[in-house]
């Protein structure tokens, strides 16, 4: 058997790359040895929402991308590249190749839904994907299966399973889920888990006293109070107890909360969070970011989109619009500081909404409007029509994450994930930092923390 490879020779070290295959020499080794566990073994990925139009595209794609039917267009881990050390250097290899991922080969699908459907069926029935590109890996969608969802209509009131579990408390329900975790791990002979929620928004919920304290939180979930503790929390919980890092991919409070954030530290768990930015509001971090470089300012920004999914019937009940509508309407602020700059900023009228069309359906489209001023207040427009596929979008970011949680996990990562903001549109943060919503400063801060995951220098561009 022949085997071809790159050689790169460099005066410090020596990296040789076959596929997968990375063996780092010197000072290199020692750094990625010491701090970063291998990713041997299985990686078992469980989708809350695996029937779901992202979960279904997502695992469609990954299956398709490691049998070469598809290419992984969209994933920053597959297909962009990692500037290292000076740019006349002339070293820019593909993350995939200098940051020890999982491998795609080694990622195994599992998780939960409403329906008991497999994920073929699910995928055929979200009508995403053509047909053609089911057909090529349809053998292994109809293998995976969901278990039963931990469920509560009052959170998701346009919604009704026919595949939930009885649970007679919040805390029996955590404790299923964390039996399923087991179960599937050990059916599977997975090394390691991942649980990245791709479910509904939830409704609207405040910060309460239950949730400030991982004591309280617990308390409140064995007193069964469903009107304070989601199913979301319970999914949370379980990951976190069972020591694997834990995804928010919809803007629900979940594991946005003082207590999680205490449990994570106590387990030593990365946490991941919230809402995947896929469309409008991706637009908005890079627009916004570009008013406030050149000085422009704002008066207002209308946005509106039309969707026909599950998705968008689900965000048709104002309670749980309310939970979206917080989640977009943070990002302006944040990025433009109108406390800094009111003379450009200082009244910005911000109004999102989203409404229900079902023919439509995954094709959503946004509109933008901005009003805009410039050199002696003389004022101008941006208008912005976004004609997206919302699960093709997403679809990325959620292998992204599944596996930047992973590496953060065996580097011994744990707590909120700052450097990961780049994929949320609400990401979280504790109450002594402000969150980054700058694409551009996300995406600087992300790739300088994979520099110095593999004992590179972080990069100020000043060269």
């Amino acid at each position: 058997m022949k085997y071809s490879c790159k050689i790169i020779v460099r005066s410090v070290n020596l990296f040789f790359s076959n596929e997968n295959i990375i063996i780092v020499y010197k000072d290199r080794m020692k750094i990625m040895e010491n701090e970063i566990k291998p990713a041997s073994g299985k990686l078992g990925v469980l989708v809350v929402g695996l029937g779901g139009a992202v979960s279904s595209t997502f695992i469609t794609g990954t299956l398709a991308s490691r049998k070469g039917l598809a290419k992984p267009i969209g994933s920053l881990t597959q297909m962009d590249t990692l500037r290292l050390g000076g740019e006349k250097e002339n070293r820019n290899p593909y993350i995939k190749d200098v940051v020890p991922l999982t491998p795609l080969n080694d990622l195994i699908f599992g998780g939960w839904d409403l329906f008991p459907e497999d994920v073929y069926a699910a995928a055929v029935h979200a009508d995403v994907l053509k047909a053609k590109d089911l057909e090529g890996v349809k053998d292994e969608l109809e293998v995976i299966k969901p278990m039963a969802a931990a469920f509560d209509h009052e959170w998701v009131k346009r919604l009704n399973g026919t595949h939930v579990k009885k649970a007679s408390t919040r805390w029996d329900m955590t404790q299923q889920i964390r039996e399923d975790i087991r179960t599937f791990k050990k059916e599977n002979n997975c090394e390691r888990i991942v649980v990245i929620w791709a479910a509904s928004t939830e409704i609207y919920v405040d910060l309460h006293d239950e949730h400030r304290t991982l004591a309280s939180l617990e308390k409140a979930m064995k007193e069964d109070k469903k009107d304070l503790i989601s199913p979301s929390m319970c999914y949370a919980y379980a990951a976190i107890a069972e020591g694997y890092p834990f995804i928010m991919g919809a803007p629900n409070l979940c594991v946005d909360i003082p207590a999680m954030w205490e449990f994570a530290a106590k387990n030593k768990v990365p946490i991941l969070g919230k809402d995947f930015k896929t469309g409008q509001t991706m637009m908005k971090t890079v627009l916004a970011p570009a008013l406030k470089r050149r000085m422009l300012g704002l008066n207002g920004w209308f946005s509106t989109n039309i969707l026909g999914n599950r998705d968008g019937e689900v965000l048709d009940d104002p309670d749980n619009f309310k939970t979206k509508e917080v989640s977009k309407l943070s990002v302006i602020d944040t990025i433009l500081e109108p406390e800094k700059n009111p003379d450009l900023y200082g009244n910005i009228y911000h109004k999102v909404r989203i409404n229900y069309y079902p023919p439509r359906g995954d094709d959503k489209e946004g509109w933008d409007n901005l009003d805009i001023f410039g050199w002696m207040n003389y004022p101008m427009q941006i208008k912005v029509d976004f004609l997206c596929r919302d699960s093709i979008l997403a679809a990325p970011l959620v292998l992204d994450l599944v596996l930047f949680a992973d590496l953060s996990a065996r580097a011994g990562f744990s707590g909120i994930q700052t450097w990961l903001s780049f994929y949320f549109k609400s990401p979280m943060h504790d109450f002594e930092h402000k969150p980054e919503h700058d694409l551009f400063v996300q995406c600087t801060k992300m790739k300088n923390t994979l520099r110095k995951m593999i004992g590179e220098k972080t990069l100020d561009y000043l060269d």
